[in-house]
């Protein structure tokens, strides 16, 4: 008889159930969360295993590579699909997460989920730490305005090569404010550095690739999010249709219908938040920045005098993922008017 296994994985520790075809439970255990273990775990107490289901999480791709190179039939479901069926039981404990997972195995009632190559996240790796570092950056001038406006001083709108000669003009010979200002200075400069360093590194990185430079034939669409596009899709293949990556990267809207009641509300923001804040930021460079005319940006441009700026970038976000998906597909270039598209 086929054997189902559940694994509820922790960060030291992972529960594992086997059921049997019939839903009984034949094993239960817990094991260090590491690939070693769970193996030898799965190879002594279900070696009929059909499948191995684990959530999505921090350790899942890790472990999701380790067991498929043994050999074995795990699965990676969407945490948020198995949530509502692991509610039911009446007590949350890993035990019980474990056997619901084995049970959502033998029903066969879950969404799989792509798992990245483990390439793929060293690559995005970059992308995550670059918009750290621009967060980071951007807090310590935000910071800096804050204090140099408490004793009058007023920095105004001056560009990132500008914003320390502004500082240091404006500070002058106060030795209170350099106190304050000076290590801000050096951390700031140091991150400008390091953005500089790993932007250098990006851009040789897309030159490279010939995926990054199709996509970068779009409007808007530059290094950053050529890259952050190709690493977060990585298949293009496993989508049936364009218009479902808008969906994936949580740039349609939520819709709720019971009854007489059906509205459409905002967008459901699901999927990979960096891709979606690239997009987002393409469209308004699209909009704003592009001197060469488009159908896209002619159809922005037009919602954003009906429905506002903002949730027209939005829209042309959606569709610049739809866009790039379909140019990846196909291998061709960007196309600016409507009769060549």
């Amino acid at each position: 008889m086929e054997q189902y296994v559940g694994l509820d994985v922790s960060l030291k520790e992972t529960s594992i159930c086997v059921v049997d075809g019939s839903g009984a439970v034949i094993c239960e255990g817990k094991v260090p969360s590491d690939v070693e273990s769970i193996a030898t775990f799965v190879a002594r107490h279900a070696p009929l295993a059909a499948r191995i289901g684990l959530e999505t999480g921090p350790l899942t791709t890790w472990l999701w590579h380790g067991l498929r190179k043994r050999g074995l039939p795990v699965i990676c479901i969407c945490a948020r699909h198995a949530k509502p069926f692991l509610k039911t039981q009446l007590n949350k404990t890993d035990r019980n997460d474990a056997r619901g997972l084995a049970q959502l195995m033998r029903f066969g009632m879950y969404k799989e989920v792509h798992v990245k190559s483990l390439e793929t996240h060293a690559e995005r790796g970059a992308l995550g730490g670059r918009a750290l570092l621009v967060k980071m950056r951007r807090d310590v001038e935000n910071h800096l305005r804050g204090q140099l406006k408490t004793f009058g001083l007023k920095l105004g709108q001056v560009s990132g090569g500008r914003f320390e000669g502004r500082v240091r003009e404006l500070v002058g010979a106060s030795d209170m404010l350099w106190a304050v200002v000076e290590p801000l200075l050096a951390v700031r400069a140091e991150l400008r550095k390091r953005i500089a360093d790993l932007d250098r590194a990006l851009s040789a990185a897309a030159r490279r690739d010939p995926v990054c430079r199709l996509l970068m034939t779009a409007d808007g669409v530059g290094t950053v999010v050529a890259l952050g596009y190709k690493h977060t899709i990585e298949d293009p293949r496993r989508f049936h249709h364009s218009a479902s990556v808008g969906a994936y990267v949580g740039l349609t809207p939520r819709r709720f219908n019971s009854g007489e009641i059906d509205y459409t509300g905002r967008i459901s923001k699901c999927g990979d938040t960096l891709l979606r804040s690239l997009l987002f930021e393409a469209a308004g460079v699209l909009l704003h920045r592009c001197a060469k005319p488009s159908a896209l940006k002619a159809w922005g441009l037009r919602l954003a005098r009906k429905i506002g700026l903002k949730k027209a970038k939005v829209a042309v976000a959606r569709k610049l993922a739809v866009i790039l998906h379909r140019m990846w597909l196909d291998g061709t270039s960007f196309r600016r008017t409507a009769k060549a598209a």
